[in-house]
């Protein structure tokens, strides 16, 4: 009698391990899109910080030397030097954020505007009205020349 099997196993079946695969799918397919969606949020306002980073050294500039720097085509190069022939200020730009500006006459007006590469919004602001406005934009494309705000 020392031959008999036990009939007492455990474990799971595989109906279970089916049905916990599933609902492991199911919640990753909820997951993912939200996750992409937080890195795009992510992106815009690292955007966002880096235009309101540039008001600030702009005004510093005008504040130094009576006029805003030079017209700056869109670059992502940081540090970004800011001049206006004769004077010099830099300014740190987030990793794939592009800025670029424009000057009105005798640099006594800007009008900036910044984008993530990976952001889907363009982040615009101008002397005349220094709050930061948004326009849509595409994810994976750089900031374009036709994205400036003219300077007012």
């Amino acid at each position: 009698m020392t031959n008999m099997i036990k009939n007492n196993e455990k474990g799971f079946t595989l109906i279970e391990l089916m049905i916990v695969v599933a609902i492991i799918g199911i919640l990753a397919a909820i997951a993912i899109p939200q996750f992409a969606s937080y890195r795009v949020k992510a992106f815009n306002s690292a955007a966002q910080a880096d235009l309101h980073s540039a008001q600030t050294t702009f005004e510093v500039f005008f504040n130094d030397n009576n006029k805003y720097p030079n017209a700056n085509a869109a670059a992502s190069t940081s540090p970004l030097t800011l001049t206006d022939g004769t004077n010099t200020a830099t300014m740190n730009l987030s990793s794939s954020v592009s800025f670029g500006s424009t000057a009105g006459t005798g640099n006594q007006t800007y009008g900036a505007a910044t984008k993530h590469l990976a952001g889907d919004t363009v982040y615009k602001t101008t002397s005349a009205a220094p709050t930061i406005t948004n326009a849509t934009g595409t994810a994976g494309t750089a900031l374009a020349a036709g994205d400036l705000p003219a300077a007012p």
